[in-house]
């Protein structure tokens, strides 16, 4: 029953990935339909994780109130409907407006599914569900190639996935009750007694610092997905529907490198995996630097570059329990879930802002600025974690 849960988790974590890439993908095309400028991808990205911001910051409370399960649910359903929304706008403002609740419901999923994963199973299905979540994120770019190359249009696009992730909520509504029957089987999480408030968490030693290192990974992580087909299409001039579909690259190594590291994530630990994940990082963001005219090597360079990322999502979330301890991961985790949709929501819009001024050629410096700030910082971590741990040793 506790694997058959975990398979459930996996799927609703597909269901979070599908709309992730479709945005991106799509965008080539999508901004000349809606009537706006190419650099407006970074406000609809703003009002998604916004919402998964506020999303991060509330979920300890809703999480105490309704579980995981139930959450997740409703999140889903609520995704499901924006999906829908968002293929009958005809306007940009209409597609914000569908954006509001897409945001919150995609929030409210991840740190679900992320504090119950890392609460009660380890590394490896850690990693693995981040890796169903490429799953997801892979497919719908294909998805929506398909559908701008047969002109069926982009709306086409975003309502299949919409009725994939209908036949998702179905599935998760229906074993809503396995949730509960494995509420007193599965070891219960050493959590706070009482909610924990912000200034609370904050207080918490290595907070402040791991809220900027996600904040720093995932300006680059988001900065890679959304503008991937944008780089290929405006810098590199392969065509809109093929630019969408080599956007995938990048989810592909993500996905792959995702479900390879949970062979090995258990064996090195959350803080090594971290450690050789940017040192693969740093490779791929060479590659795109490499002034090569074939567009080989930079289609090589997104995949290396979805590799690197693959496992430091899971493993910054999975080590909270060790780094900040069990009674404080799921208020801890929620905040993180906070600073991490803040680098998505500001630093895509950001480079939107500036790449029409230096051109689409910063996009590999953009990433690689953020990716020395996230070594320092998660480095500035590990040695304040090791500090508080020798004094409890101590004491």
């Amino acid at each position: 029953m506790v694997t058959f849960l975990l398979l459930i988790i996996y799927l609703a974590f597909i269901s979070l990935g599908l709309p992730e890439s479709l945005l991106g993908s799509a965008w080539p095309v999508m901004h000349i339909s809606l009537g706006t400028d190419a650099r407006f991808l970074g406000v609809a990205t703003f009002i998604i994780a916004g919402g998964m911001v506020i999303a991060g910051i509330v979920s300890n409370r809703l999480l105490k109130r309704f579980g995981a399960g139930t959450v997740s649910a409703v999140g889903a359903l609520a995704t499901a409907l924006s999906l829908i929304g968002f293929s009958n706008a005809t306007t940009f403002w209409m597609f914000c407006l569908f954006a509001i609740p897409y945001g919150l419901a995609a929030g409210s999923i991840d740190a679900a599914l992320n504090n119950y994963v890392s609460q009660h199973y380890n590394s490896r299905q850690m990693s693995w569900l981040h890796g169903f979540w490429g799953v997801g994120a892979i497919i719908s770019p294909y998805i929506m190639g398909f559908s701008l190359e047969r002109e069926y249009g982009w709306e086409h696009g975003y309502f299949t996935v919409a009725m994939i992730q209908v036949a998702i909520v179905i599935i998760l509504f229906v074993c809503l009750p396995i949730w509960k029957k494995l509420n007193g089987r599965v070891p219960a999480a050493e959590e706070s007694e009482r909610l924990l408030t912000l200034s609370e968490v904050l207080k918490i030693k290595g907070v402040k610092l791991v809220l900027p290192a996600f904040f720093a990974y995932c300006a680059v992580e988001a900065t890679t997905m959304h503008w991937a087909s944008t780089y290929l299409f405006l810098h590199r001039g392969i065509p809109g529907e093929s630019a969408a579909r080599y956007g995938a690259l990048f989810y592909w190594g993500l996905t792959g490198g995702r479900f390879l590291g949970g062979f090995i994530a258990n064996k090195m630990g959350d803080r090594k995996m971290i450690r050789v994940s940017t040192v693969i990082i740093f490779a791929g963001i060479f590659m795109l630097l490499l002034p090569f005219e074939a567009d080989m090597v930079s289609l090589i360079g997104l995949v290396v570059l979805g590799l690197g990322t693959a496992t430091v999502f899971p493993s910054i979330i999975h080590s909270a329990p060790a780094n900040f301890g069990k009674e404080n991961a799921q208020a801890v985790i929620g905040v993180q879930m906070a600073g991490a949709y803040a680098g998505i929501t500001l630093m895509p819009l950001l480079f939107g802002i500036i790449s029409p001024i230096t051109g689409m050629g910063i996009y590999p410096v953009f990433m690689l600025v953020f990716t020395v700030v996230f070594v320092i910082l998660i480095e500035l971590l590990n040695k304040c974690v090791d500090k508080e741990r020798r004094k409890k040793t101590n004491a």
